[in-house]
């Protein structure tokens, strides 16, 4: 879908749902259909996942998690989903919140069934979703994935979790499985292993130029028609780093088409970093460019600029540039050209 299509299509569901969009809009629109990740088309998927996130950050959090199930569950062999159903992917592991699967003797026919154990942190959308792409542990500590109806009393759903301020829309509470049934997707290890892993890793890139897109389109309107100097400064930095990030994103999407069976960690690295730069100094300038009245009576312009870093701290800050660095010392020659 080209960019100003994109655009297009979320400016109708805006007017028909008077602006407060939610998943269920999206998915019963079908604007969920996109193009997989290395198909072909990967900067269409990463330019809607970009407007989704210039309209709501709290939004693309959860559009993001069930497009990124939807492409797991694809690339892993499992059955279509159910039309109207809305996914989460639930994969974070912090020490402390690890969920353990329960095999059951198998079906003559279909996945085998399951039953899953323990509390999961982080779980965006836990309230608004129908079914959720979580990551577990068999009886061997081999990691695995497995999906799960949430409308099942063994299922619960916690206040318990999340206080911030940014991000409050994506409601990320933690969620307790006491013997839910489910369904083991692929076979152990098989998340980390596909190439979607990085392709979908990189794609949050786009979510999060998107933020810094919304944030920088507010402040371009709050400067008026005869900015100061200042102002037109502070502009002309905004453009140069929306401008560099997205060449990066146009370039990366490229890269992951025409290889879409490699390893995509080094680019998803880099994506992610240089999009985090770019934003950072987009917030700090559309700040300095408009002042404190936006930020003080203008509530989608506040709640952005709120959102966005605390978004952005998905990424693993200098570990991932640890990460990248080791990348560019491995690789056989220096990656640096024109």
């Amino acid at each position: 879908m080209p960019a100003p299509e994109a655009t297009a299509t979320l400016e109708r569901l805006r007017a028909r749902h008077r602006e407060a969009l939610s998943l269920e809009h999206l998915v019963d629109a079908g604007v969920d259909r996109l193009p997989l990740p290395g198909s072909g088309a990967t900067l269409e998927r990463w330019r809607m996942l970009s407007e989704v996130a210039a309209h709501d950050l709290s939004l693309v959090k959860l559009f993001e998690g069930h497009t990124d199930a939807l492409a797991i569950r694809r690339e892993l062999g499992a059955a279509d989903a159910v039309a109207g159903t809305r996914w989460a992917t639930w994969c974070a592991e912090p020490p402390d919140a690890r969920v353990t699967l329960e095999s059951l003797p198998a079906h003559r026919s279909g996945p085998a069934p399951i039953r899953l154990h323990g509390t999961k942190a982080w779980c965006s959308g836990a309230r608004s979703v129908t079914h959720a792409v979580v990551s577990c542990w068999n009886a061997e500590g081999e990691p695995c994935l497995a999906e799960v109806a949430l409308g099942q009393p063994a299922v619960i759903v916690t206040d318990e979790g999340w206080h911030a301020v940014g991000m409050a829309g994506s409601g990320s509470v933690d969620v307790r499985f006491e013997g839910a049934a489910a369904h083991q997707i692929g076979r152990p290890g098989d998340y980390v292993r596909r190439p979607g892993f990085w392709q979908g890793g990189a794609g949050i890139a786009a979510c999060w130029f998107g933020g810094a897109l919304g944030i920088a389109r507010q402040a371009r309107g709050f400067c008026g028609t005869k900015p100061d100097a200042h102002r037109l400064a502070h502009l002309g930095a905004i453009d140069t780093a929306l401008s560099a990030a997205a060449a990066v994103l146009r370039e990366g999407a490229a890269w992951i088409d025409a290889r879409p069976g490699e390893d995509a960690r080094q680019l998803a690295l880099r994506l992610r970093l240089v999009v985090e730069d770019a934003a950072h100094a987009l917030i700090a300038h559309a700040c300095r460019a408009t002042g404190a009245a936006p930020l003080c009576r203008d509530a989608h312009f506040a709640r952005a600029v709120a959102d966005l870093p605390v978004f952005m701290r998905q990424s693993h800050a200098e570990r991932d540039l640890a990460a990248l660095g080791e990348c560019v010392l491995d690789a056989e020659a220096t990656p640096w050209k024109l």
